[in-house]
């Protein structure tokens, strides 16, 4: 039975000088269920400038979604609740013609995808830069045949005949 269950979100904006404007945090979720249960969550981690809204597909207190709401204390009664909000925006300031502003989402620039992806592209870029690198410092074969002496036999008969009489006398054998 949902009809006891009540759900109160404490916010606040606080100008940054670094970033030169004004953020919003959820500073904390209540949920109190028929009055008598009262669980506090922490959520520090939710926070947007003040001209935009905040999304997230999940904000929950469970360990596979990312924990961003992490309970006050032990002794509350947080640790017996888990909760999930799917597909969560909210804004709490700034807002104009009842509808959200341009999103501050809480994905991270890094994925696991993502990382993986640069990291293959680095390893790829390094193996064609040492390829390149030795493709380059290859040495054309005639640079080294130019630096031999040619050896010279001068034509004369003496030489023949005596070569043909060397044949002569191995093939005999």
């Amino acid at each position: 039975d949902l009809r006891g269950l009540s759900i109160r979100l404490q916010m606040s904006n606080t100008f940054y000088e670094s970033a030169g404007q004004n953020w919003f945090n959820l500073d904390n979720v209540y949920i109190h269920y028929n009055w008598t249960h009262e669980a506090a969550f922490n959520a520090t981690d939710v926070y947007a400038p003040s001209t935009n809204s905040y999304h997230c597909q999940h904000v929950s207190s469970l360990q596979k979604y990312d924990t961003l709401l992490v309970p006050s204390a032990n002794t509350d009664h947080a640790a017996s609740w888990h909760i999930t909000f799917t597909d969560f925006q909210i804004q709490a300031f700034n807002v104009q013609s009842s509808k959200f502003a341009a999103a501050s989402d809480c994905a991270t620039f890094f994925t696991p995808a993502i990382l993986m992806g640069l990291i293959t592209s680095l390893i790829l870029l390094l193996v064609l830069a040492y390829a390149l690198h030795m493709v380059v410092h290859l040495k054309h074969i005639d640079r080294y045949e130019e630096n031999k002496t040619t050896v010279y036999f001068p034509r004369s008969t003496e030489n023949y005949i005596y070569i043909s009489k060397l044949f002569v006398y191995i093939s005999h054998y």
